[in-house]
């Protein structure tokens, strides 16, 4: 575990922030890329720019509501991890869309562009959260277990690195969008695909992590995971009805 990196005087620059800025960087230059290879405006970039702070806030905002009552309010606005990658997507559309919609950019071909960048920042802030101990499992007697006695919060039982977990599956997710956005299959699809397995993957996963249980056998995760599946289904029932496929 690397939770901080270094320090300059009290100020911290943990391992997680890192990890978070540069899923982002190389996220936008992805993005980048798939604008110009779609022949979309340039500036559906300054729209990816305001979404990052818009997830950022809203990844922290999510975090905070979902371990209220854990921890006093101000341990938990300065944890050194601390973000809900739902929150995070939740709050980065929402502020992207509001300036695609400002900047009349095509509103699907633009989400479905974004979709490789989404997957890949998504996958390398997950080492982050490996780097600093953060959203790990369940207890497990495999042999890549990990123990994070420094973690949030520390266990010195080897768990599920549930993080590590995550990002392969991801980068694969990336892998796949890239290829079918290459091949030309439709907008609506691909972005209906991502959300189908990026919600798929999470869901998944929830059941070996450590969370809150609030309905049943299901956490919060669990049930926005489930919403995302439903609405990347329903994108793609809709696209299917109005033309055939394209073959993907």
């Amino acid at each position: 575990m690397y939770p901080t990196f270094f320090r300059i005087g009290t100020f911290e620059v943990t391992s997680f922030g890192v990890m978070v800025a540069i899923g982002a960087l190389v996220g936008l230059w992805v993005f980048g890329r798939e604008l110009s290879r779609s022949k979309l405006p340039a500036s559906g970039g300054d729209a990816a720019m305001a979404g990052v702070f818009g997830g950022l806030v809203g990844a922290k905002l999510l975090w905070i509501v979902e371990h209220l009552g854990e921890s006093p309010l101000r341990d938990l606005l300065l944890s050194r991890g601390g973000m809900s990658w739902f929150g995070g997507l939740l709050g980065g559309v929402a502020t992207a869309l509001v300036f695609m919609r400002r900047m009349r950019l095509p509103i699907i071909p633009t989400l479905a562009a974004a979709t490789p960048a989404l997957a890949i920042g998504h996958a390398i802030g997950r080492i982050g959260c490996f780097l600093v101990g953060d959203d790990y499992g369940r207890p497990t007697d495999l042999p890549w277990g990990v123990a994070f006695p420094r973690g949030l919060p520390p266990t010195d039982v080897r768990v599920h690195p549930t993080q590590l977990y995550e990002m392969a599956a991801l980068f694969i997710v990336a892998w796949l969008l890239i290829r079918w956005r290459r091949r030309g299959v439709a907008d609506a699809i691909v972005l209906g695909r991502y959300l189908v397995l990026a919600g798929a993957i999470r869901f998944a996963i929830e059941f070996i992590r450590v969370n809150e249980r609030i309905l049943g056998p299901f956490t919060l995760a669990h049930l926005v995971s489930a919403g995302l599946v439903l609405v990347g289904l329903a994108l793609l029932v809709w696209r299917g009805t109005r033309s055939p496929q394209t073959p993907g």
